[in-house]
């Protein structure tokens, strides 16, 4: 078995990951409540788990996952809600992890956008953007492999 013990913040990131990615993919948006929900998890679940250090930790994430990716929001490359659903995975990982989390995310999203380059070449259509959450949500449960 992957793991012999449940792990909240796993289960959280899961969770977190895929009603994000079911959203964007449906709807083509990320609802406000799906990262608020994920900051105050990760915030609870931290706290349980290490006390205040892991409040600092949770909090700090949040910032870092929102500061990485609101780069991208600004050059257009992303929307807004993959920022926040970012931010809410900080809080989920931790600053440990969204560093790892945000290299993981990258390379699955440029994956995501080669084969939608792709499947859209070979149909002879235009795809003007792509549903990104699908990607976050892969790099940050790679980055809670352990290594």
């Amino acid at each position: 078995m992957f793991m012999s013990e449940w792990n909240p913040q796993a289960g959280w990131a899961v969770f977190i990951g895929l009603v994000a990615a079911v959203e964007d993919l449906r709807r083509r948006q990320i609802p406000n409540w799906i990262p608020a929900v994920a900051v105050a998890g990760g915030i609870g679940i931290a706290a349980m788990d290490r006390g205040w250090a892991g409040v600092g930790s949770a909090l700090a994430g949040t910032v870092a996952g929102f500061v990485v990716f609101f780069l991208f929001y600004a050059l257009g490359a992303m929307g807004g809600g993959d920022v926040k659903l970012m931010a809410g995975f900080g809080a989920v990982l931790g600053w440990s992890l969204i560093w790892q989390a945000s290299l993981w995310t990258a390379a699955t999203g440029g994956l995501l956008a080669l084969a939608v380059a792709g499947v859209s070449a070979i149909r002879g259509s235009r795809v003007d953007s792509i549903p990104y959450a699908p990607a976050i949500a892969a790099g940050c449960w790679l980055a809670l492999i352990p290594k």
